[in-house]
């Protein structure tokens, strides 16, 4: 198991749950456990958005999903289904398709869908862009 905690709920839900043979992840997101930034944002002085790193926010969304797991007893290999929420498609689908080859390389990946919402909620110092509902093997 990781020693990795994934970041505190910002609201009143569980990350997962467990149904039958099967553990329900919430909404996960990019943001690091005891911390208010989101990883590869970077801010103006005035605290909007200047930039943002698709590529580190999916790679610590995937750290998070991937600790959630282990801490209910799953792990990585045994996702079965992935809801993807993404805020620009046409900027970072690109990037999340190469990773995700990368993260689920193995024979069996799991079913996908992938939606271009308008705002994801701000979780931290900043908007996110980029959040993940997972089901997997319990």
């Amino acid at each position: 198991m990781t020693t990795h905690r994934p970041p505190e709920p910002v609201g009143a839900y569980a990350y997962a749950r467990r149904a039958g043979g099967l553990i329900f992840l919430a909404g996960i997101g990019p943001r690091r456990h005891g911390t208010k930034d989101i990883p590869g944002v970077v801010l103006n002085p005035d605290g909007t958005v200047k930039t943002y790193d698709i590529e580190a926010q999916v790679r610590s969304c995937f750290d998070n999903v991937r600790t959630v797991l282990e801490q209910h007893g799953s792990s990585w290999t045994k996702v079965i289904d992935v809801l993807v929420f993404m805020t620009d498609l046409k900027r970072d689908f690109a990037t999340f398709n190469r990773l995700w080859s990368e993260y689920f390389a193995g024979p069996n990946p799991p079913t996908r869908t992938t939606i271009e919402i308008a705002a994801l909620p701000q979780s931290g110092n900043a908007p996110i862009n980029f959040e993940v509902k997972v089901v997997a093997e319990g």
